[in-house]
């Protein structure tokens, strides 16, 4: 087994759990769809974390022989995954699905603020490693840095449409960096 295969082992799972929680949210969701109303916000929360942590993923595979295998790596990795898990898992509430939009509005915060949380220390720990990574060439400098402020917006508005914008251009610039790449 190499370094990053020890490595993957526990964050690839962790971020399978992270993806399994926010499906088993959503398959809760539509399962009580006879008597709740999913929404625009938490169904986009949804796809937008979604596609962040297959991206995290992505993102751990094209550094795989880079990463160094060292305690301070191991508990990193751990530390921004299980922050990743907790986001899901605040997407959908547990039991009482009564209320969605209302869910989205005590939770999206934090979601958001941990996604952002993590991208910012994935490209911090990246570019301390890698100085030389083209993290700052135009594919770059458009999907990962249009990520921060439209994930801020979301944070502080006040208006829900504006929200619903920000998510609906931060999960377009998914597809979009890969069409770029």
């Amino acid at each position: 087994m190499s370094g990053f295969e020890f490595f993957f082992s526990l964050v690839g799972l962790l971020l399978g759990l992270a993806l399994a929680e926010g499906l088993g949210g959503l398959s809760r969701a539509v399962k009580a769809s006879h008597r709740v109303r999913i929404g625009w916000p938490t169904a986009l929360l949804g796809i937008f974390v979604s596609c962040d942590v297959v991206s995290f993923w992505m993102y751990g595979w094209a550094l795989r022989d880079k990463l160094p295998i060292s305690w301070p790596m191991m508990f990193g990795g751990f530390l921004l995954t299980g922050v990743y898990y907790v986001c899901a898992s605040l997407i959908f509430p547990d039991d009482d699905l009564a209320d969605l939009d209302a869910h989205f509005a005590r939770n999206h915060r934090k979601v958001l603020a941990g996604v952002m949380a993590c991208n910012a220390a994935l490209i911090g720990v990246t570019l301390s490693l890698f100085p030389d990574y083209p993290i700052l060439n135009l594919n770059g400098l458009l999907f990962t840095w249009s990520f921060f402020p439209l994930a801020l917006l979301a944070i502080l508005a006040r208006n829900q449409r504006i929200k619903i914008a920000c998510l609906l251009l931060l999960i377009a610039t998914y597809p979009a960096s890969a069409l770029s790449a």
